[in-house]
């Protein structure tokens, strides 16, 4: 047998091979760990309610059913795939299934991250990236529905920048991806943004009397990823829905993950952008299309907590080229293809892992689960419940009607102002004009929240039940139960 022969046969281990399946594993453990973090969001009871209702109604929900505040309102949810997923996930497996989902979810898009990054980078720098885009991506790695649209994301980001690095034509192959993406998550609009640069680039790149090609080049592909963001139960309808979220206005501010960023300590997103500043010290130059998207990113990552998903996950894919050409790529001898056998392994760990992840009992955190507050006090019989913003996941798990709860989109601007507001105890008046208003028969709310105090000195109404969680009011001519 020829050496030729032989070492066709038995190819080399190949860490950058193995180093997307590490990562993937990395993260997939550390979240399975942290199990009950990724269940300290009240919307993941939520949006499994809604998955539950509409897989009994056999329909999507046209106006709301869950709130008595808003109830029969017009209303429609864009993340009803990812609701189903959820809803089915927990049906067989309970908390402990969604937790293995998200996390796998996240998994498979730092996978993917690491293995794109790969092309460009050595893996010296690709774990850089990584260790930086988990840390300003940790704060939302909780299983609501972006996180399926995380890995689909990163594919799309990936496409088009390998466009721009490569020159190549628009990737058709990519077009499916976007509606998965319009079903899972209302933020497809993103991905239609994320053409403008490849097309940038590409008229950058050749003489303007080549403009009309490269237009004609993209367009059919930028129509057509149009009409698949469209292929929704409700048509074009997502595209709008980050116009309803910013339209919310000022009541943006009362809710945590939708605040600018707080600069008031020392945290890892500043840490990282301080860093940021001083790599660009060193002489590091971008492309000025690169320049721009990651500008752009950084204002909206500052603009709102959340969006430092996009920061994390998008930016480094711009920039893996031109840190590439700057420091190093990969060796060209150096392969990054997976064997089989690597890939049989990396599955086996996975479902081991995912096993272990399903025997163990992971419960949501009790600061967004006021069970015993709900049960002791007999919130279901007490009438009309004004509930803390953090407990209407709960409450709608439960089969309460809510006051109010994540759904920015169905309660408006004015109302959640005016909500905050009266609770804060801003406008005293207007909370007393809310209490019988609404007819509320009880309230639910944290003990930190100022109404909590107001509501021990207001002779109508009385402390039946608290806790470190949750402090229940009811009228005093309300019968108990």
């Amino acid at each position: 047998m020829t050496d030729q022969v032989v070492h066709s046969a038995v190819q080399p281990f190949s860490a950058r091979a193995a180093l997307p399946w590490a990562v993937g594993l990395c993260v997939y453990a550390m979240l399975l760990v942290a199990g009950p973090r990724l269940l300290a969001d009240p919307d993941s009871y939520s949006h499994i309610e809604v998955g539950r209702w509409i897989i009994a109604h056999g329909a999507l929900p046209a106006s709301d059913p869950f709130s008595f505040s808003m109830r029969g309102a017009p209303w429609i949810t864009f993340e009803w795939l990812s609701e189903v997923i959820y809803a089915g996930i927990y049906a067989l497996a309970g908390w402990p299934g969604v937790v293995a989902i998200a996390a796998a979810a996240v998994a498979l898009a730092f996978g993917l991250f690491t293995s794109f990054l790969l092309r460009e980078l050595s893996p010296t720098l690709t774990l850089l990236m990584v260790v930086a885009a988990v840390v300003l991506l940790a704060p939302h790695m909780l299983a609501r529905p972006h996180v399926f649209v995380l890995p689909v994301m990163v594919t799309w980001a990936a496409a088009l920048v390998r466009c721009m690095d490569r020159a190549g034509p628009p990737p058709y192959w990519a077009l499916p991806l976007l509606v998965l993406w319009t079903n899972l998550h209302g933020s497809v609009v993103l991905a239609l943004g994320l053409i403008g640069p490849a097309v940038l680039e590409a008229l950058l790149r050749e003489a303007r009397s080549e403009w009309p090609r490269v237009l004609l080049r993209w367009l059919p592909f930028t129509a057509l990823a149009v009409a698949a963001s469209c292929l929704t139960p409700h048509g074009p309808e997502p595209l709008l829905m980050p116009l309803t979220t910013l339209g919310l206005g000022s009541a943006l501010a009362w809710i945590a993950e939708w605040r600018p960023q707080d600069f008031s300590h020392i945290g890892g997103f500043e840490l990282l952008l301080l860093g940021s500043i001083f790599a660009l010290s060193r002489g590091i130059t971008l492309p000025v299309v690169r320049a721009l998207v990651v500008i752009g990113l950084l204002h909206f990552a500052l603009a709102q907590i959340r969006n430092a998903d996009l920061l994390a996950m998008l930016a480094p894919l711009y920039l893996a080229a031109p840190l590439g050409r700057k420091f190093g790529g990969p060796a060209e001898d150096d392969a990054a293809v997976a064997s089989r056998g690597l890939n049989l392994a990396g599955l086996g760990v996975l479902i081991a892992m995912s096993g272990v992840a399903l025997a163990r009992d992971v419960r949501p955190a009790p600061s967004v689960a006021p069970q015993a507050a709900i049960a002791k006090a007999d919130l279901a019989k007490a009438g009309p419940v004004l509930n803390d913003y953090s407990f209407g996941g709960y409450l709608i798990f439960s089969g309460i009607p809510t006051f109010i709860d994540g759904r920015g989109e169905l309660y408006g601007g004015p109302f959640i102002n005016r909500y905050n507001r009266a609770l804060a105890l801003v406008d005293l008046v207007d909370f007393l004009k809310l209490l019988d208003e609404y007819e509320i028969g009880a309230t639910l709310l944290a003990p930190s929240t100022p109404a909590v105090a107001m509501l021990d000195r207001l002779p109508a109404w009385q402390r039946v039940y608290s806790d470190d969680v949750a402090v229940v009011h009811k009228r005093r001519d309300t019968p108990q139960k």
